[in-house]
């Protein structure tokens, strides 16, 4: 009578037959196999040459090209800081060639240039591309889209926006979207609204520089 396997005996006998398996495929699809290992590995090294070699340096060029268009709005000079010169790229310029390589701050830049020149439909398509992830500034590109439609005297989309500012960021920056808010209220001949926003900066955000002068906007609706 045959001595019963050990429990040892039948692992390695299974490793075994694993082994074999495993040989037997590469054997019948190796080539396939080796085939696709090595596109991955192509793809890989493609991406980390594109990263290095192409992206990157776009992403220099742009800060660069960045900084005078900074400069110049920080100067108050929207005009240049929008569409440049023939020696500097302005923002729109910038977003042409790089998108958003150089900063999701291009757009918020690009939008209040656009606004302090009046060109509203612009400033609104710039700001509405604003995809970062701070929800500061986040708030600040749903605002100038409030504060463009106001521009366009198209007061229920600049409510609209004002009130997407304040739900996104619930901190001492939403009172003066509250405010904004409010004073579109009352052009609209809604003073309810108006004074219910203005109540809201009075008690929730009294911390707010909004809150120090808050009562006159009170005052003026209620008496």
């Amino acid at each position: 009578m045959a001595n019963k396997p050990t429990e040892q005996e039948i692992r390695q006998q299974n490793v075994a037959e694993a082994v074999s398996k495993t040989e037997l495929f590469f054997q019948k699809h190796g080539k396939i196999v080796y085939g696709c290992v090595a596109a991955v590995l192509v793809i890989a090294l493609a991406i980390l040459a594109y990263n290095r070699f192409v992206l990157q340096p776009k992403k220099v060029e742009a800060q660069k090209e960045m900084f005078k268009a900074e400069q110049r709005f920080a100067q108050g000079d929207y005009e240049l800081a929008l569409n440049g010169d023939d020696n500097n790229y302005g923002f729109e310029d910038i977003i042409a060639k790089y998108g958003n390589k150089g900063g999701e701050s291009v757009y918020l830049y690009a939008g209040a240039s656009a606004l302090q020149l009046g060109q509203f439909d612009k400033a609104i398509e710039y700001f509405k591309k604003y995809d970062g992830g701070d929800k500061i500034l986040l708030a600040r590109a749903q605002a100038g889209i409030g504060d463009a439609y106001v521009g366009l005297e198209d007061y229920q989309n600049a409510i609209t926006w004002y009130e997407k500012a304040v739900t996104t960021t619930d901190n001492l920056y939403a009172a003066g979207y509250l405010l904004k808010a409010g004073e579109v209220y009352e052009e609209m001949g809604n003073k309810d609204k108006a004074l219910a926003c203005y109540k809201k900066v009075k008690d929730q955000y009294p911390q707010a520089p909004e809150a120090m002068d808050i009562d006159k906007y009170i005052t003026r609706i209620e008496f």
